[in-house]
């Protein structure tokens, strides 16, 4: 599942980025196309570390409109080196940006995705181990002058579960922290 979604990945960067094209007016791209690392910190639970592509256009509100994939794992977190349960997220995601022509922008974010836990052992099979995703995110970034950008924000998934009614691992709250390559702008 891990190298589909790094291959998904890296097709709609190279889609994306095929056609990028200069603005006949010199203020840069018509596209912008960031991809990078994202660190989630569920409160109370589990480290989940993985990869993010953010993408915007002058065409969507003078790019204050953002699009994004995200792909991020326990596997890559606490998991590693641990018993923890091995669980995946995969977000699509849509953001509004304030003061999008500033270097520190904040933004909110609605996050839509799918939820899969590996209990590994077939006695928690009767648990709920999968769920759709559903979250709101508040968050500021800080663009460089070099070519990277900083995330932090903070969310709160809206469906969260006991393990009998939802996924018992998905918790409500998380932290999260993500470090993009702006490859196009």
């Amino acid at each position: 599942m891990t190298n589909k979604i790094v291959l998904l990945s890296l097709f709609i960067a190279l889609f994306l980025g095929s056609y990028a094209q200069s603005d006949s007016q010199s203020e840069g791209r018509l596209i912008e196309l960031k991809a990078g690392f994202r660190f989630q910190k569920t409160q109370k639970l589990y480290w989940e570390n993985g990869i993010t592509v953010d993408f915007t256009a002058k065409k969507l509100w003078d790019k204050r409109i953002h699009f994004g994939l995200s792909y991020i794992s326990s596997r890559l977190g606490s998991a590693i080196k641990s018993n923890a349960v091995k669980q995946d997220n995969i977000l699509f995601s849509t953001s509004l940006h304030f003061m999008h022509k500033k270097q520190f922008q904040p933004l909110v974010r609605v996050n839509l995705g799918y939820f899969y836990a590996d209990y590994e052992e077939q006695i928690f099979d009767v648990l709920q181990n999968t769920a759709f995703l559903f979250s709101l995110e508040g968050a500021v970034t800080y663009e460089f002058k070099v070519p990277f950008v900083l995330s932090l924000g903070t969310g709160i998934n809206l469906n969260t579960g006991n393990g009998m009614e939802g996924a018992g691992t998905l918790f409500p709250f998380y932290y999260q922290l993500s470090i993009t390559y702006t490859f196009l702008k």
